[in-house]
């Protein structure tokens, strides 16, 4: 039902219900001191299209948009088709939040169990759960799932991994008596093997590395996998930027244990820093740890299909001592946006919108790198994002081409001190060859 205000004789007749004549009476109980006596310090209302321009020259101060912006770094623009607005506006959708009576709750449920259906075929896992508040607390929650399986108290870090993700598992364990320790990255980009297998102890409860990393570097899952196990520790893959699972081999099938991430790139704009959408999913061994809560599917008595809530490990369900997160969202509108998303573009239409992140992002390469003075950081393989060793300091080239109207990448330094010259840059498929080449011209400008 569409929203409609309530009516002056609406208010009568609560008021009435109650037994009251006024509004001032109703509040009558708050202490003079505590309300407020004029009104609110606001502009006067305006009318529906005096509302709509003034919302339009809002909008027209925003200079930067997806074609001139080539910012990722853990957030990434994507083209998302028309149907995931408008179905995802619908009220029906909109207004549900969590399925707290399943057995009314039958779309929500539906819609839940088809993401983690899907969460699971890309990742390669045996299941996964409702989805988490972002990238950065899934991580978080999958190191200290790791601890919980394997009652160690130590976890390596790939330094590779987002620092942002790193700093929020540092928060999470912080009074936890986890042990964090970090594994630093070699000239191709990717994890020092070596560093791993030196510091893999029988006190390491789990190895978390990215990939792609922080960098945009694709790491060898497969080997840290096979190191991790041969201590009896779980490996965590992360991903934070999910289109790339259109095109690389899913995690699970590569010895992950947990896989977790950032979905955003699954139907949700940058839009200024959310709402997003993390993710996990694990081995089935590792059910019982998995946090928040598990959508199955199931037959009534009378023989029809039907959606429940077959797992909640969170504290809202059980004794508190005995909950395993206290998640207490299932992101499940963002969850439905991204399962629109997947289901719209369908197995082939990912895998082409991968791989024409993973072209763009080669040819853009290939043409700032012609620019003098201008290398590739690592040599390492990358899907949609690389490091640029610029003649200059990077914060300085930022801003400069932030001046022209470009939002040229990330300076690295503020994260790593001794890259003051790196510059992460990120094209996805809404790039066109003219918007790259714009990119170089304007840092060959720059840079001369």
């Amino acid at each position: 039902m569409s929203y409609i205000a309530l009516s002056e004789k609406d208010k009568r007749e609560m008021l009435a219900r109650i037994g009251i004549a006024s509004t001032e009476e109703l509040f009558a109980c708050l202490p003079p001191a505590l309300r407020l006596d004029r009104p609110l310090n606001l502009p006067a209302a305006l009318s529906e299209p005096e509302l709509v321009r003034h919302m339009e020259k809002l909008a027209e101060r925003n200079t930067y948009g997806d074609f001139n912006s080539f910012l990722g770094a853990g957030v990434y623009a994507h083209f998302i088709p028309a149907v995931v607005d408008s179905l995802s506006s619908r009220t029906e959708f909109v207004s549900p939040y969590t399925p707290y009576q399943p057995e009314v709750s039958q779309g929500t449920l539906q819609s839940i169990f088809e993401y983690q259906t899907l969460i699971c075929q890309l990742t390669g896992m045996d299941v996964a759960n409702a989805s988490l508040y972002d990238g950065a607390m899934a991580a978080a929650e999958a190191v200290l799932m790791a601890q919980r399986v394997t009652s160690r108290k130590k976890i390596l870090m790939a330094r590779s991994l987002h620092p942002q993700y790193r700093e929020t598992i540092r928060t999470y364990s912080r009074n936890l008596g986890l042990t964090l320790e970090e594994v630093g990255f070699g000239e191709c980009g990717g994890l020092v093997t070596a560093e791993l297998e030196s510091k893999l102890g029988p006190d390491v409860a789990g190895v978390i590395v990215q990939s792609p990393n922080f960098f945009g570097v694709v790491e060898d899952l497969a080997k840290f996998a096979a190191l991790a196990h041969g201590r009896k520790a779980l490996f965590i893959a992360v991903v934070a930027e999910a289109v790339s699972l259109g095109l690389l081999e899913a995690p699970g099938k590569m010895g992950a244990d947990i896989v977790c991430g950032e979905a955003q790139s699954f139907g949700m704009p940058p839009a200024f820093g959310g709402p997003y959408l993390g993710f996990m999913g694990c081995a089935k061994d590792y059910l019982r740890q998995l946090p928040g809560r598990i959508t199955g599917m199931t037959k009534d008595v009378d023989g029809k299909r039907g959606f429940v809530l077959t797992l909640s490990t969170r504290e809202q369900h059980i004794r508190r001592e005995k909950a395993t997160s206290n998640i207490c969202t299932n992101q499940a509108w963002c969850a439905l946006r991204a399962t629109m998303f997947l289901e719209t573009l369908g197995h082939d239409g990912l895998r082409e919108m991968a791989a024409q992140n993973l072209h763009k992002a080669r040819y853009a390469a290939e043409r700032l790198t012609k620019i003098a003075g201008v290398k590739l950081r690592f040599s390492g393989e990358f899907f949609n994002e690389f490091v640029l060793d610029l003649p200059k300091p990077a914060a300085l080239v930022a801003a400069a081409l932030q001046a022209k109207g470009v939002l040229a990448g990330l300076p690295l330094q503020p994260f790593y001190k001794d890259m003051d010259r790196a510059l992460l840059v990120c094209v996805t498929e809404v790039k066109t060859k003219a918007c790259i080449d714009a990119l170089a011209a304007a840092l060959e400008e720059v840079l001369r």
